[in-house]
C-alpha cells in the first residue's frame, strides 16, 4: 500500500497531466487546419438596385394641418385724414363703438381773403373776414373699446394716429413651411380647428396668409457681444383665420388648424420622393426596358398629400419610375452639400 502511495499514483497523475498537455497543443496549433474544407469557398455578396415605384391611380386630398396658437386681435389706428386741431371728441375713452361711429372732429381754419368797401365819398375800407372752418371726422375703424390718443386743441398733422379700437376678438395663427405655402395657393376661405382644452372643433373664417416680421435683436440691447451690429429681422410665413364670436376661447390656447384646400380623384400619383420639383412642373426619372440607364423626364404636377403627389402630364399608368431621386443628378440648391427635395 505504501508502494502504490508514493509511486503509483503520482505517476498516473503525471500521466494524465501529460495527455491534456499534448491535446491543448493539438488545439492550438493543428485544429484549423485540419477542419479547413477542400475545394472552393463561397465569397458572401448582394445585387444592390435602385428602389422603383409604378405609376398608378388613386385619390388626393389636399390637406394641410399645422400647430396653431390662439391670439388676441390687435388694436386698429384710428389716424388723422387732415391737419388741424382736434376740436371735439364724440365718444369717451373707453367707450364700445361699432364701426363706423365718429370718434372725434378735426378742425381747421381755412383764411378768407380780405373784402374792400367803398363808401359814397369814394374812400375804400378793407374789411377782414373771419376764417373758414373746415371739418374732418374720424370714424371707427373697426367695432370695439376706444383707447383716445390726442387731447383736445392738440395740433396733428395728415397721418397722425388720434385713437385706436381694440376688437376684443380673437384669431387662430399658425406657421407655414415652403411646401404648405405651395399647397395653400388656392387655399379656402375657412379650417377646422381643435383647440386642446378647450371648446369642441370648430370652423375659423376669413382665412388669410400673410408674413409676421419678427424685429432684431442685437447689439447693447442683446445678450451677446455689446458692439456686435443688431440682428436682421426675421419674417414667418403665417396662415390665420377668424374665431367665431360665439366660441369662447383664450389668448395662449394652443392647437391645430386644418386647411382643406381641394381633393382630385382617380388621377394619377407617384410617390413625392420620386419628383424633383415643388409646384405646376417637376422632373422624374423613368426606368427604361432592360435595366436601361433611367431617363430623367419632365412633369406636370398637380396638388399633393405630403404622401403623394398627382401627375398631370407626362407619365401614363403603369410607367416605372425610380423611388427615389438620384442625388448625384440634382443640382445643389442653396449651397454646396445640399439638394432639392421634392414635396
Amino acid at each position: 500500500m505504501t508502494v502504490a502511495r508514493h509511486v503509483v499514483f503520482p505517476a498516473l497523475r503525471l500521466l494524465v497531466w501529460a495527455v491534456i498537455a499534448a491535446a491543448l497543443v493539438k488545439l492550438a496549433f493543428f485544429g484549423g487546419a485540419a477542419a479547413a474544407p477542400a475545394g472552393p469557398v463561397d465569397v458572401p455578396g448582394a445585387v444592390f438596385t435602385d428602389p422603383v415605384a409604378t405609376v398608378t391611380t388613386g385619390t388626393v386630398s389636399n390637406t394641410v394641418t399645422v400647430d396653431a396658437t390662439v391670439t388676441a386681435d390687435p388694436a386698429v389706428e384710428a389716424r388723422a385724414t387732415m391737419e388741424g386741431t382736434v376740436g371735439y371728441f364724440a365718444v369717451a375713452d373707453g367707450a364700445h363703438v361699432e364701426a363706423g361711429a365718429p370718434l372725434l372732429e378735426i378742425r381747421q381754419e381755412v383764411p378768407v381773403d380780405p373784402v374792400e368797401r367803398v363808401d359814397a365819398e369814394g374812400n375804400v375800407t378793407v374789411v377782414q373776414q373771419r376764417p373758414r372752418i373746415k371739418r374732418s371726422t374720424v370714424a371707427a375703424p373697426v367695432t370695439g373699446t376706444v383707447s383716445l390718443k390726442v387731447l383736445r386743441d392738440q395740433q396733428v398733422g395728415i397721418g397722425d394716429v388720434v385713437a385706436a379700437v381694440t376688437p376684443g376678438t380673437f384669431s387662430v395663427t399658425g406657421p407655414l413651411t415652403a411646401e404648405q405655402q405651395y399647397r395653400l395657393l388656392d387655399a379656402p376661405s375657412e379650417a377646422s380647428v381643435e383647440v386642446r382644452g378647450g371648446p369642441a372643433p370648430f370652423t375659423c373664417t376669413g382665412l388669410t396668409t400673410g408674413t409676421e416680421v419678427t424685429p432684431g435683436a442685437g447689439g447693447a440691447s442683446g445678450p451677446g457681444d455689446p458692439f456686435a451690429p443688431p440682428a436682421e429681422p426675421s419674417a414667418t410665413v403665417e396662415v390665420r383665420c377668424a374665431v367665431p364670436g360665439d366660441v369662447r376661447v383664450f389668448p395662449g390656447l394652443a392647437g391645430t388648424m386644418t386647411v382643406t384646400a381641394g381633393q382630385a380623384s382617380d388621377v394619377l400619383v407617384v410617390p413625392v420622393t420620386a419628383v424633383q420639383g415643388l409646384f405646376a412642373t417637376g422632373n422624374v426619372w423613368v426606368v427604361g426596358p432592360d435595366g436601361a440607364e433611367p431617363t430623367k423626364t419632365s412633369v406636370g404636377l398637380g396638388m399633393t398629400d405630403g404622401q403623394v403627389v398627382q401627375i398631370t402630364e407626362g407619365l401614363a399608368e403603369g410607367d416605372t419610375i425610380l423611388e427615389f431621386i438620384p442625388v448625384g443628378d440634382v443640382p445643389p440648391v442653396g449651397g454646396p452639400g445640399t439638394v432639392e427635395r421634392a414635396f
